[in-house]
């Protein structure tokens, strides 16, 4: 394989390095789209040639697959970055197949995979050694097995929401009982977590309120201090007024006696308890002397005895 790749090369420079890249591909995810990235971008002018096991060799040597090989290879066909897809793809490689498609490099993660002989040795231990080894770096977080268990975690929700969907009992594999014990386990869930929410709401609404009790308290202590503030003044401009008006008629009844003239620039002294008395009399019986006309009244009476 060497031999023939370095002879091509060095004959044609512009021809692209042909790298190789091989898997099960089930349930393609981004984590797969970026070694395969990293594999394109090995050399400046890369053409990628992908393998894919079907689905007889899969199940015997790693087990069942989500998707059928037909659907395997349809994704890779969808990936940007791959340029030929090698269906039915060997679990191990040796040099017969790398002198038919002509590979020059094979790309794959450093991890070591078992072959078929049973003896654990690693499926690219031929290449490895042979210095053809391109290594990918595998993306953290992401694997066709952490898929497949977030599934069968949430194996009820997604039992539900098949049965919602239109899959029958059948398809899914469930029994009467299973799935109407299901459904009541999802009511109760909802239920749990309506309570929690509302528990969540009550909770906030109490810490909003022990949060701002103390700027309540000062807020209302100024509220009451500034109303018996404005109070204090308006009983102050109240009595300022009224001394006013007092002190007014209190000048009026002097000009009334004839002595306004004389006292017009002669300072007042308002005496208060002097004005309240004046308005207690304000309410008596007006006294005036009825003598003199008591004298007219018997003259006349004197005249009509006559």
């Amino acid at each position: 394989m060497s031999n023939n790749g370095n002879n091509s090369n060095s004959s044609d420079p512009d021809r692209p390095v042909r790298v190789y890249a091989d898997g099960i591909y089930d349930l393609f995810h981004f984590g797969h789209a970026r070694s395969l990235e990293q594999a394109k971008k090995s050399f400046p002018n890369t053409y990628l040639l992908v393998g894919c096991c079907n689905d007889e060799t899969t199940h015997k040597y790693k087990g069942k697959t989500v998707m059928t090989e037909s659907e395997r290879y349809e994704s890779l066909r969808h990936c940007k970055w791959v340029d030929e897809v090698i269906p039915d793809a060997p679990w191990v490689i040796d040099q017969e197949f790398l002198d038919k498609h002509n590979i020059d490099y094979v790309a794959h993660d450093s991890l070591p995979y078992a072959d078929a002989s049973g003896a654990a040795n690693d499926v690219y231990e031929f290449v490895k050694a042979a210095g053809k080894f391109k290594e990918t770096k595998r993306t953290d977080g992401i694997s066709t097995s952490d898929i497949i268990m977030r599934i069968v975690k949430d194996y009820n929700q997604y039992v539900l929401r098949n049965l919602d969907r239109g899959y029958s009992r059948k398809e899914l594999g469930v029994s009467y009982v299973k799935e109407k014990r299901l459904r009541v386990n999802m009511r109760l869930k909802k239920l749990q977590e309506k309570v929690k929410e509302q528990q969540e709401k009550v909770g906030e609404k109490i810490q909003i309120v022990a949060m701002h009790r103390n700027e309540w308290v000062e807020n209302a202590d100024r509220w009451v201090a500034g109303f018996l503030e404005m109070f204090e003044e308006g009983c102050h401009k109240m009595g300022t007024a009224i001394r006013d008006r007092i002190q007014e008629r209190l000048r009026g009844q002097l000009l009334q006696n004839g002595k306004g003239d004389d006292d017009d620039d002669e300072e007042y002294y308002y005496d208060e308890d002097y004005y309240d008395d004046e308005d207690d009399d304000d309410d008596d019986e007006f006294y005036y002397d009825d003598s003199e006309y008591n004298d007219e009244k018997d003259k006349k009476n004197e005249k009509e005895k006559k």
